[in-house]
């Protein structure tokens, strides 16, 4: 039903996706309508199809409907006061939509080894009116290597990989709260979704969840 999910409207496009059930959750819905895509693209004519765009170094925003999904999947630790980790954030959408969840209390880390596109996503987050969350680190946006994470900030009670990695990165499950779940495309390939849940006893399991086409977590090209 991705195909008929588009609207003319940030409100029409995640109407339509919740009206064929591509959204299934009443809190993502209402995250989801606070945060206006045409902000986070290059595009803006087409800010409001459900499908993937580029925003340049190679890099690709998702589709909504797979933003959808892998926050539909991690919602149970997306409560108010968690602390996430978005890795490859790209243009700062999610991060937005993770805010919305966690709230105020809350901690989003966006990381993304590109600093031209954390300092992109930057400007589009205060474009959305979230510069005050900004100011007081409530989100927060920084230039790294996602697949090592951020042990500054860990553990993280949700983690979501925005790009394939070509195996697990054991830096990421070792940085997952206890309990902890993470949403993370494997493979290179063929690549599929894995979820990833870290138990109160630290014990972790490994979900295939389904096949999937994402970008490849890379180095910057020099």
């Amino acid at each position: 039903m991705a195909w008929m999910s588009s609207g003319s409207t940030s409100a029409e496009l995640i109407s339509n996706m919740a009206k064929h059930g591509l959204i299934r959750s009443a809190r993502l819905t209402e995250a989801m309508k606070k945060v206006d895509r045409a902000n986070y693209v290059l595009d803006k004519a087409d800010a409001y199809e459900d499908s993937p765009q580029p925003i340049g170094y190679e890099a690709t925003i998702s589709a909504p409907h797979m933003h959808a999904h892998a926050i539909e999947n991690l919602i149970d630790f997306l409560l108010p006061g968690a602390k996430v980790l978005d890795v490859g954030s790209g243009s700062g959408y999610l991060c937005a939509v993770l805010h919305h969840l966690v709230g105020p209390t809350g901690k989003v880390v966006g990381i993304d080894h590109i600093p031209e596109l954390v300092e992109w996503s930057v400007e589009n987050l205060k474009n959305d009116g979230l510069t005050s969350t900004l100011d007081d680190k409530s989100i927060e946006m920084i230039t790294g290597d996602g697949r090592q994470g951020w042990l500054e900030k860990a553990p993280f009670d949700a983690i979501h990989v925005g790009a394939a990695a070509p195996m697990m990165p054991r830096a990421l499950v070792d940085q997952l709260a206890k309990p902890g779940r993470m949403f993370i495309p494997v493979g290179t390939h063929t690549q599929s979704i894995f979820q990833v849940d870290k138990d109160r006893d630290g014990n972790v399991t490994e979900k295939k969840l389904f096949g999937v086409r994402y970008v490849p977590l890379t180095d910057r090209k020099t």
